[in-house]
């Protein structure tokens, strides 16, 4: 694990940006063959798979904020399956795990890197190789060639490999369980990433055809509907499909239109911190679980900072320019034990986004503060600017704790609503 200092700045941060792609090295099959495969196992054939009736998956979430600075969830991949750590990234559609094909540049991992088959390769001419490569002048010279991809983030952080399809064991709400066949990122040549890694790889949870739930609502399984919910205190729950979905309570907003369709956004809203405006227009909001922390652009930032400023009691609260844990903190007479020591002299944010009357995303200190080792106090809001995002502001998993935040691409809208996230609820559950 890199440490707390800098985590914040490049591999805990994944904001998911998704951009060139280009042709790799050839897949080395040499390394591949196994010279004692497993017995087969009993599986469900797809064929009677889709037949079942659509259902939801839901799977336990790891992490945190602090210190971790990420979420993951443990999938077994492969027949028999094993398991591997992916961090939530509601940002990029590629799903990917570290491979042994042979591995050219693998951090180290909490699992050993999976090793595929060449009969597990994706051609070039799928139509999820050509999903991943929309964008691209690509080119399939032959039918039968690997599929290769590259995953680059905003942090400088990159996957390099080839596409393949293997066996996903899925435990679904209605009690079956399943191996469906799915696509993802077998990376050979990871950069920019800290070792060692809390993760073996990224969940790819985007809108584009090439994602993980995009394959599972194409064969029947489950609807085009994403939610999760991050715990204050850690852990939470991530769950696939609508039957988690409550049925009130929410607050809606539609996906905007005119943002890339690989990211969740929900248009423009006005920012108030307390109940004044900061008076920043044309303030478009990414809901992306790939982040650690949210970045406001440079105009919004120094406005949010500068009211801070104001605000804050200079005789209880000093800035801490010695904890480099994050670029803004702050230090008390003796160190704060909880965010509740200090949350009375910070006021919410408040997003109302003008795309819906009703939608207001209310965020208090506790998400967007952090308490660190040093008992001082830093802001969980970043420079988006200065970290290459330009003028894109991103609501990052510290703003989205303690929330269940559902992406339902069936209705093109995004919701959330306050819940205790280590409870997981039922089916058609009413939040009042």
């Amino acid at each position: 694990m890199a440490s707390k200092k800098t985590r914040w700045w490049y591999s805990m941060v994944l904001l998911s940006l998704l951009s060139t792609l280009r042709h790799s090295p050839p897949f080395c099959s040499a390394a591949l063959n196994n010279p004692n495969p497993p017995p087969p196992k009993a599986v469900i054939p797809q064929s009677l798979a889709s037949r079942r009736s659509i259902s939801s998956a839901v799977f336990p979430v790891h992490g945190n904020i602090y210190p971790d600075g990420l979420y993951y969830v443990s999938l077994g991949i492969g027949d028999p399956p094993k398991p591997y750590y992916l961090d939530i990234d509601t940002g990029s559609d590629v799903t990917w795990i570290q491979c042994d094909a042979p591995c050219v540049s693998c951090v180290k991992g909490p699992h050993p890197p999976y090793k595929p088959k060449k009969e597990k390769l994706v051609p070039c001419i799928d139509a999820l190789c050509q999903a991943i490569h929309a964008n691209d002048d690509y080119q399939c010279e032959n039918p039968n060639d690997q599929c290769d991809y590259e995953v680059e983030y905003a942090d400088k952080g990159s996957s390099l490999g080839v596409l393949v399809k293997d066996a996903f064991s899925v435990r679904f709400t209605n009690g079956s369980l399943l191996q469906p066949k799915l696509a993802f990122g077998c990376g050979y040549d990871q950069q920019g990433f800290g070792s060692p890694s809390p993760w073996d790889g990224v969940l790819g949870l985007g809108r584009g055809k090439s994602g993980i739930v995009t394959q599972l609502r194409d064969q029947g399984l489950i609807r085009n509907v994403i939610g999760h919910c991050f715990g204050s205190r850690g852990g939470g729950y991530l769950f696939l499909g609508d039957d988690l979905v409550p049925s009130s309570g929410v607050a809606w907003a539609p996906m905007s239109r005119s943002q890339s369709q690989k990211h969740y956004s929900a248009g423009q809203a006005n920012v108030y911190f307390g109940k004044q405006s900061l008076g920043i227009r044309d303030f478009s909001v990414v809901f992306d679980s790939g982040s650690s922390y949210t970045y406001f652009s440079s105009r919004a930032y120094r406005a949010l900072i500068s009211r801070l400023k104001k605000d804050l009691p200079a005789k209880v609260l000093k800035e801490a320019p010695e904890d480099t844990t994050l670029p803004v903190c702050w230090k008390g007479v003796r160190p704060f034990k909880s965010i509740h020591d200090v949350k009375a002299y910070f006021k919410p944010l408040t997003l109302s986004f003008t795309s819906a009357r009703k939608a207001l995303l209310e965020i208090p200190p506790e998400r967007y503060l952090i308490l660190t080792s040093h008992g001082n106090v830093c802001l969980g809001i970043l420079n988006g600017t200065q970290a290459g995002l330009k003028d894109l502001n991103i609501i990052g998993d510290i703003s989205m704790q303690d929330l269940m935040v559902i992406y339902d691409n069936e209705k093109n809208q995004i919701g959330w609503i306050p819940v205790d996230c280590k409870r997981l609820p039922k089916s058609g559950t009413v939040f009042l």
